[in-house]
């Protein structure tokens, strides 16, 4: 009998799986190029927070090339020094462990003060990046990061563009932009067009990082990797899929912004909406930008249009009163600072749709999403059908609870799959949960989802972007709902709580509450 204590027999005779060497299944890209990233609005809460640390991690990681730069632009009057010092302390309160590189990153950094409506500033901002570059021979790749309100997006480019700093004869130029992209369809179409007069398609990166979360990239990868799940991930075995998204804290200090969009804007017309096309997409040929986006977008397309007649029975949107949240009294909406006393925005929206295609005609998706809700939780739960007939009816009743497989995106990624067994003793059902934790086993380098995207900037891959085709047929698709609420379709719900009772039907009813 051979040898099944050899790997490579014991995987034909036992079928013991063999894992490839680390090195052969899994890499970071490697950054070849000198690049200068240039970052607008520095001085600002994302820079600090979420840029800064994604950077230094890279830096600490080995994923930045040799050679780079990054070049601090806002409004402030700040020296070299002054913003360095800004930064570190912003890694100290965010990031405490990626002050072991800061004495090597900071020499790199340095800061232009930009008026963004002042094209001598950005003529003067040219000129400094050509020093830079002939200083410390970074060559003409660049980056620029627009941490600023999306109204000054449109400034900066045209003074980008008026600077010469768009043009790609000496190297890449690239412009990164955040949500939103536009407040409605008219509005998306207005920054599309303010942009790509000053720059090509394939040089705009629109920023989601909810795509770069390690699990919701994992969700490609189980669907189209393993061939247990893509057979019956579809109409005839899935019964409905739910997309959650909950949030236990309130607007805090983003109260002028969060009142001017709400919920719809905030986070379904990006975020919901990509999750909602990474369950749902046909299998690209190839996992390149282009494909896979393609195949969003044909999904964006099949979205079932809202029914204006119809539509409270596929809509519920709400507004947080006061309540307790993790033991603390939590302030209603209206008493927040900066949002007006009549404000008659959404915190709080759960909604049914439909892809009309042959793969998911019938089947419902449950998207819900709020602030203030018990707990901060994001999960992809995909609930299959019953047993068609139960040979154990004499035994357990006609019912048998349906398996479900849900992926964790946070605050703890993991995949997990319930089933139904036996429980020992007795003949009795129970149903029991095969957990899969996504960093169990795993003791490799990981970036953060903002550490990936930047990453995939400087590669120029742009799979984890938005298109603007998509943006706007979400927007198109959303145009029913953007209007000002009915009063009376604006129920009100405690803080801490799951949402308005008028949503029961979409939480408890299908499994979304704790």
């Amino acid at each position: 009998m051979p040898d099944a204590a050899d790997p490579a027999l014991a995987e034909v005779v036992l079928g013991r799986p063999r894992n490839p060497a680390p090195d052969a299944s899994c890499r970071f890209d490697q950054v070849d190029g000198p690049v200068t990233f240039v970052i607008f609005g520095v001085t600002g809460d994302l820079a600090g927070r979420m840029l800064m640390p994604a950077l230094a991690a890279l830096y600490a990681g080995g994923n930045m090339p040799e050679r780079f730069a990054i070049v601090g632009a806002s409004r402030t009057d700040l020296t070299d020094e002054t913003f360095r010092e800004r930064m570190r302390a912003a890694l100290a309160e965010y990031d405490p462990p990626a002050l072991a590189v800061w004495d090597a990153l900071a020499p790199r950094l340095s800061y232009q003060r930009v008026h963004y409506d002042d094209p001598a500033s950005f003529t003067a901002l040219s000129a400094a990046l050509d020093a830079l570059a002939q200083a410390q021979e970074l060559g003409g790749n660049r980056i620029f990061y627009l941490a600023v309100p999306p109204t000054a997006y449109e400034a900066i480019a045209v003074n980008l563009a008026m600077a010469g700093l768009a043009d790609e004869t000496k190297g890449h130029a690239r412009l990164v932009i955040e949500k939103p992209f536009g407040r409605d369809l008219a509005t998306a179409k207005v920054l599309e067009q303010a942009l790509h007069t000053r720059f090509a398609e394939h040089q705009i990166f629109r920023i989601d990082h909810y795509l770069a979360k390690e699990t919701v990239q994992n969700i490609l990868m189980l669907r189209f990797a393993n061939a247990i799940f893509e057979p019956v991930w579809n109409r005839r075995y899935v019964d409905y899929v739910s997309i959650l998204a909950a949030e236990s804290i309130g607007v805090e200090h983003r109260a002028s912004y969060y009142d001017h969009f709400g919920v719809l804007r905030d986070m379904f017309q990006n975020h919901m909406m990509q999750l909602l096309s990474l369950c749902t997409i046909e299998p690209p040929s190839l996992f390149e930008a282009e494909l896979v986006r393609d195949e969003k977008s044909k999904v964006f397309r099949a979205l079932r249009p809202f029914n204006a007649a119809a539509l409270a029975e596929n809509l519920v949107l709400g507004q947080y009163a006061s309540g307790l949240v993790g033991g603390q009294r939590a302030p209603a909406y209206l008493d927040e600072e900066g949002v007006p006393g009549d404000s008659s925005t959404p915190t709080f929206a759960a909604m049914k749709v439909y892809v009309d295609n042959w793969r998911w005609q019938g089947v419902p998706f449950y998207m819900i999403s709020g602030k203030r809700l018990p707990e901060k939780r994001t999960e992809i739960a995909v609930q299959f059908k019953p047993v068609p007939y139960s040979m154990f009816r004499e035994i357990f009743g006609d019912h048998i609870k349906a398996n479900r497989l849900t992926l964790r995106i946070q605050p703890d990624e993991q995949v997990s799959l319930t089933f139904q067994a036996k429980a020992p003793g007795p003949m009795c059902l129970r149903s029991v949960t095969m957990n899969f934790n996504y960093y169990q086993g795993y003791e490799g380098p990981a970036l953060s989802a903002y550490a990936k995207v930047l990453l995939d900037c400087m590669l120029g891959d742009q799979t984890l972007f938005w298109r603007q085709d998509g943006v706007e047929l979400c927007w198109k698709f959303l145009a029913p709902l953007l209007s000002e609420p009915d009063p009376n379709r604006l129920f009100l719900y405690k803080a801490g709580s799951w949402g308005p009772q008028e949503a029961g039907k979409f939480l408890a009813a299908h499994g979304l509450t704790p």
